[in-house]
């Protein structure tokens, strides 16, 4: 008998390396992030996690469309994410403004980076019904609000209390969205293969020339946008009597079976 592993035993014990690449590339750029802001570069900590960002979506894609997915590269994309989402747009925000107010200022921090493990372990547990929404704020997207502002704010050189006060209210509006109930689009359901009308097309060419053209400012106001979509649809829903106040906080795991609930009624009616 051959002491050789065999193939399958020799796959089954490695990791997938291009995905693992694209994952490896976010950790290194909240990293980056990480080590700009401690330095006073806000500008750079900012653009390392737009990177970030980037290599979060492309990792789950490309393993996606080259089969590649595995238990180790969603626990390895876990861990890169409370690194690039959590921990470093806690800390740009923190070196930036709220060390200004001592304590409270490394306090609000942790809550925020604590919220983003709290998100990524819950996203890991709980399998949305409608895969058209998140179940709160997704940690990329939260960390886009958090460093977008740093970055538009330090590109005014806006400074003083009123400044980290307004900075702490943002740091804990994105911890509270991301352990909220409140639903979010995920835009999973959107055809990327299919047609669309040609305005389309020139919508995405001016929402580049603007981002080109004031890069800070254009995607905070893009990164708010998305956040308010979810509070004015969850207000929405509140005037209408299908949610109410305490869905906010709701447990996600009934909230999942009560979407089961509903699409398995509207299945028995059909």
């Amino acid at each position: 008998m051959s002491d050789e592993p065999s193939n399958s035993e020799s796959q089954r014990r490695g990791v997938y390396i291009l995905p693992s690449l694209f994952t490896t590339a976010g950790l290194f750029f909240g990293f980056y992030a990480i080590i700009s802001a401690s330095r006073g570069h806000f500008d750079a900590a900012a653009i390392g996690v737009l990177i970030a960002m980037i290599t979060d979506t492309l990792d789950g894609r490309v393993a996606r469309m080259t089969n590649t997915a595995s238990e180790f590269g969603k626990e390895y994309d876990s861990l890169v994410d409370l690194i690039a989402f959590g921990l470093a747009p806690g800390l740009v925000m923190y070196f930036w403004t709220l060390k200004d107010l001592g304590k409270t200022g490394w306090v609000i921090s942790f809550i925020y980076v604590a919220a983003t493990a709290l998100r990524l372990a819950r996203f890991n547990t709980i399998a949305a019904e409608d895969k058209r929404y998140f179940i709160g704020l997704p940690s990329p997207s939260a960390a886009a609000f958090v460093v977008f502002w740093v970055w538009s704010m330090h590109d005014f050189a806006a400074t003083g209390m009123l400044v980290a006060v307004l900075s702490s209210l943002i740091t804990l509006l994105a911890a509270v969205l991301m352990v909220s109930s409140v639903k979010f689009r995920s835009f999973k359901d959107l055809d990327v293969k299919s047609k669309v009308p040609f305005i389309v097309l020139i919508g995405f060419v001016i929402v580049f020339a603007l981002i080109s053209f004031d890069p800070p400012r254009v995607l905070f106001l893009m990164s708010a946008a998305f956040v308010a979509s979810g509070l004015v649809a969850w207000g929405l829903r509140l005037s209408k009597g299908q949610e109410d106040w305490e869905s906010i906080i709701k447990d996600p795991e009934d909230l999942v079976e009560q979407e089961k609930m509903q699409s398995k009624s509207k299945d028995e009616k059909s």
